[in-house]
């Protein structure tokens, strides 16, 4: 009676039976697709993770980077499998591994950085609307258009048409620490004339603080005897010079990353002024900076980015 009703061969419905009676529910679950792996995955894959922190150079090969055969000749000779290097590379996304580019950096250290970042911590510690704090710094405004991706067909590449005689603006900018607020000032020329122009701009604009602290980095017109001669006279100022070699540290890079990937990457303004217009709305919109969490983190995001690297050893 029970064949007919479920409409299942005497024979299969035995096989479930017998399944479910040695090993419950769990032996009614589908085995996986193909055939079982040959060599033990979750070892090869840590092995993975563990190669690429090195170059191919530490092991006494030629070649500066990783590839799946060169990964699958050291593997094989850890482990004494033999892996094809096909295999490794179906193995690598699950090793959670990918192919992407690489980017520059200097293993120069600042032997006063420690010094340096513990005065920055104190400022900011202390950042109020009495004592407010800034990072400070100025951006290169192009009229040959940044070049970056885009979406597009493939095998049709897009084509930005470029002015052919290129144009230069410069803006500098502070971001306040606490409010995320963006002050800005421009001028056709990179010098100390343009950084105090911020300066005299931030005066106007927080009358009411005691004091103000900029950090800014090492760059020739923040200590040059202009910028000296104007800080002498306003003590109300003060500046502090972040690490050399550690652009990590000043936040407001991160508002001419935005700036640049909203605006100039790419870009179509035939003229300056079109370009200028374009910018002048962003920096005028961009307040607070970022907008959705600048406020709540206020001055603790540069401690745990430092304490961080500082594990790592950056």
């Amino acid at each position: 009676m029970l064949p007919e009703l479920s409409v299942v061969p005497v024979h299969p419905l035995g096989r479930w039976i017998n399944w479910f009676t040695h090993s419950g529910i769990e032996g009614l679950k589908s085995l996986p697709a193909g055939r079982s792996r040959r060599w033990p995955f979750e070892h090869i894959c840590t092995l993975l993770r563990e190669l690429i922190k090195h170059s191919p150079g530490d092991f006494g090969y030629q070649r500066s980077r990783w590839s799946t055969e060169l990964l699958a000749i050291k593997i094989n000779e850890i482990t004494g499998c033999q892996l094809h290097a096909g295999t490794v590379r179906r193995w690598l996304p699950s090793a959670g591994l990918v192919w992407r580019r690489a980017a520059p950096t200097l293993r120069i250290r600042d032997p006063h950085k420690d010094e340096k970042m513990a005065v920055i911590h104190k400022a900011l510690d202390e950042c109020s609307a009495e004592h407010p704090v800034f990072y400070e710094d100025e951006v290169d405004i192009h009229l040959n258009p940044k070049i970056g991706a885009d979406w597009q067909l493939r095998g049709q590449q897009k084509r930005v048409v470029t002015p052919g005689q290129n144009e230069k603006y410069y803006l500098a900018g502070a971001l306040h620490s606490g409010t995320g607020k963006v002050s800005y000032v421009g001028g056709n020329s990179k010098s100390s004339a343009l950084f105090i122009a911020l300066l005299k701009h931030l005066k106007a604009t927080y009358r009411r603080a005691k004091t103000i602290t900029l950090i800014v980095d090492n760059y020739i017109i923040h200590k040059s005897r202009e910028t000296q001669r104007w800080l002498k006279a306003n003590p109300k100022f003060r500046v502090i010079y972040q690490p050399v070699y550690s652009p990590w540290v000043n936040h407001v890079e991160r508002l001419w990353q935005a700036l640049h990937d909203t605006i100039t990457r790419n870009h179509q303004c035939r003229s300056m002024w079109q370009l200028l217009k374009k910018v002048r709305h962003f920096m005028e919109t961009a307040s607070p900076f970022p907008e959705e969490n600048m406020v709540r983190q206020k001055c603790s995001g540069i401690r745990r980015s430092y304490l961080a690297r500082k594990q790592i050893g950056y």
